[in-house]
């Protein structure tokens, strides 16, 4: 068994990658923001079923905007679950609200890494660094690990530069000067599946907005699912595999869906949580109009129409990687916002 820190704990995905060391014989290390959230990560360890195996991870703090604390928390550590990484429900002004901490993060993390001994290091990047830009949506409709965000695009979004950049960042200081730490990179889609708590991924707040009545249609938005349960499973299966070194992998749970997929999933398996849910489609040019004075529905533009699609086939050869399907990683986000209170009543 190895001990192994993930960075981020409290967030929706390093809080899963905890439950599965730990449900792995793992000596598991978290940093946090803020020690104060210890007892509210505890809590989301064992509404996952860790039970008293919650008291065992030991936190660090750290700030991806800051040097202090990252060596002491990597210590000892064989292997580093880079997880952490600023993701807005909306774009922020200045882009470098989310660049800067993205890519100077990372790479505090990586030099840390290296000089302290740690042997590998899987870095949570995602499919925004692989599928977005004017030339590669050009070229193809279903993309895979070769494939790159096209950075030269005049109209990428802040978020998706961050990840091109960050990734690409690691990528370049392993070859650099890494000194033999090892790196293998994660590029997950939109993350869905249980709520552990009020700490979700963003991706789960446009389910809860649709469950909540909050949304009058289904744009024409194309995405990618998969399960953060899967998510979890393919960082320690890309951190022990001697197969994954020096490798990225696409996760996602299967073809991507719509919105209007989506509405129709929730309406039938989500029961009476997803009364509120919209059957209609929002014509193209009304969401044009909305985003006139609406940042969300701004931020959505960009992939207005755009239908795309990406393989798991590479982490299912390599890594035996079996996910689950979008339908239920969606359903599981909804099942459990419902069970933990986080919907608004009536």
């Amino acid at each position: 068994m190895a001990r192994v820190l993930v960075t981020g704990g409290t967030g929706f995905v390093g809080s899963h990658c905890l439950l599965q060391l730990l449900a792995g014989g793992h000596d598991a290390c978290a940093t946090v923001r803020d020690l104060a959230r210890g007892d509210e990560l505890r809590a989301m360890l064992r509404q996952g079923g860790a039970g008293d195996a919650a008291d065992t991870v030991t936190l660090f703090r750290a700030d991806l905007t800051a040097d202090e604390g990252w060596a002491d928390a990597m210590a000892g550590c064989d292997y580093v679950l880079h997880v952490a990484s600023p993701y807005p429900a909306t774009i922020p002004k200045n882009e470098n609200e989310l660049i800067v901490p993205a890519l100077e993060g990372t790479l505090r993390v990586m030099h840390a890494a290296r000089d302290v001994g740690v042997k590998r290091v899987v870095l949570t990047s995602s499919f925004a660094a692989v599928g977005y830009g004017a030339k590669t949506e050009a070229e193809k409709l279903s993309y895979t690990e070769e494939d790159w965000t096209d950075m030269s695009d005049p109209a990428l979004q802040p978020y998706h530069k961050s990840k091109t950049l960050a990734e690409k960042a690691a990528w370049d200081f392993v070859a650099r000067e890494g000194n033999g730490l090892e790196l293998a990179v994660i590029n997950p889609v939109g993350i869905f599946g249980p709520v552990l708590g009020s700490d979700y991924s963003t991706s789960i707040m446009m389910t809860k907005r649709m469950l909540d009545g909050e949304v009058p249609g289904c744009p024409d938005i194309w995405y990618g699912a998969v399960d953060v349960r899967d998510v979890a499973d393919l960082h320690i299966r890309a951190m022990m595999d001697p197969a994954a070194k020096g490798e990225r992998f696409l996760a996602t749970g299967g073809d991507f869906l719509n919105v209007i997929q989506t509405a129709k999933i929730l309406k039938e398996g989500a029961g009476t949580a997803a009364r509120k849910v919209p059957t209609r489609t929002v014509p193209n040019w009304l969401l044009r109009v909305v985003a006139l004075f609406d940042p969300e529905a701004r931020g959505m533009l960009p992939e207005l129409g755009k239908r795309k699609n990406a393989s798991n086939e590479k982490a299912r050869r390599v890594l035996g990687w079996n996910p689950k399907s979008p339908a239920e990683a969606i359903l599981a986000s909804a099942s459990t916002l419902m069970e933990l209170g986080l919907l608004k009543s009536g």
